[in-house]
């Protein structure tokens, strides 16, 4: 195959031309700052409400409630740091979970060393949190729980609506980082008792650098960025209306389908996953078996190193994501495959294919070919692989 297969999309998405063809006048004609007062800066704003009503319809908010961010890390920093220095005076106690994003759990590490208090909760063997647990995690000084919607790594979906209303019941306010789920899974922030929700256009095929936060309304939240009175008073800086504006079409393209995208997803993902486990021994699939993003596979392969299976796959023109964080300058292996009970020696081994809107059955069929021949010469290398081998 000649064309390079791409199969991150849990990474980054490319940009839908739909939605470049939405954003280019917005670098070249229609350049006015939003804040002006004349006609060039009202075209923009104009774009702006728009595309906010437009991505506040889909996850059934008003337009209101959402707020521009520059991505899915900003708004997480925002509404965990925001509700913590706006409610401290209720409060100093926050839960979320071992398997969160690094967005959440730096920031969660900066307030334990600012004098709050963190919970971070256990998960199964599938990623999935203990209701129960949870509900004993509560104090009378717990003032927000933040715990993803889906996993970036295993894909595990965790449950939402119930965790909504525990925090409801208890007057909590509920933090959800939704940046994997939105555009694979249909959200109703009312449905789902949440009242903040991060999330990133480059995950749904639009461009990088742009994100939201949605905040209920009636949410006590301190701003994360001061400056000018962009936002409603809420985040200062000029704002991006072309990556804005391609967010709001990116996310209205998401939802015409994701029916059929889902099924279409699913059915790639359970093909690539029993292709895999059908023509390699010693793997084990990562995360739950059902509740999962529809594109998601996380597999280790024992008895090899994550970070040579995704340079063999890249000499064959595949990419892909390895659960290891070699890559950053650190030799432990993915704090998520470690929080759901895998030893580091099976962990380093993982490695994450995300399937998107553009994969083929006929690129599943050519990576697991390849897969097959590299799985098999990495292993001919490992002294353990022989040692199995010869203990047959």
């Amino acid at each position: 195959m000649d064309k390079y297969i791409y199969m991150d999309n849990a990474a980054t998405t490319p940009v839908k031309k739909e939605v470049l063809d939405e954003m280019i006048p917005y670098f070249t004609e229609k350049y006015g700052n939003p804040s002006s007062v004349y006609s060039l800066g009202s075209i923009s704003k104009r774009a702006m409400e728009d595309s906010r009503e437009k991505i506040a319809k889909i996850i059934n908010a008003d337009k209101r409630e959402m707020f521009f961010t520059g991505g899915g890390s900003e708004a997480d920093n925002w509404a965990i740091k925001g509700i913590a220095y706006g409610n401290k005076q209720k409060g100093n106690h926050i839960i979320t979970t071992k398997i969160e994003h690094h967005a959440v759990l730096h920031t969660c590490d900066y307030l334990q060393k600012n004098g709050f208090d963190i919970t971070y909760l256990d998960v199964d063997e599938y990623g999935m949190i203990s209701l129960d647990e949870l509900k004993e995690a509560i104090t009378d000084r717990t003032i927000l729980i933040s715990i993803m919607f889906a996993n970036n790594e295993i894909g595990t979906i965790q449950p939402i609506k119930e965790i909504g209303e525990i925090a409801k019941e208890r007057k909590i306010y509920f933090h959800t980082d939704a940046v994997q789920a939105i555009g694979n899974i249909k959200i109703d922030v009312k449905e789902l008792n949440i009242d903040l929700m991060s999330i990133s256009a480059h995950k749904f095929y639009g461009p990088k650098g742009i994100g939201a936060l949605y905040i209920k309304q009636g949410v006590k939240i301190d701003p994360l960025i001061s400056g000018g009175g962009q936002e409603r008073n809420r985040r200062a800086g000029t704002e991006n209306v072309a990556a804005i504006v391609g967010m709001g079409k990116a996310i209205e393209l998401a939802y015409e389908d994701l029916e059929e995208h889902n099924d279409r997803l699913t059915k790639l993902r359970d093909s690539l996953i029993k292709k895999i486990e059908d023509n390699i021994p010693y793997v084990r699939l990562n995360g739950h078996p059902t509740k999962r993003l529809p594109g998601n596979v996380n597999i280790c392969f024992r008895f090899i190193e994550g970070e040579s299976l995704l340079l063999s796959l890249d000499m064959e023109k595949i990419a892909g994501s390895s659960g290891s964080a070699c890559t950053s300058g650190s030799l432990d292996p993915s704090h998520v495959l470690l929080a759901i009970g895998l030893p580091h020696e099976i962990a380093h081994g993982s490695l994450r294919l995300s399937l998107g809107d553009f994969n083929t059955e006929e690129e599943i069929d050519f990576v697991v070919e390849k897969l097959v021949k590299i799985v098999d010469r990495l292993r001919q290398m490992s002294p353990l692989y022989e040692k199995i081998k010869e203990e047959q």
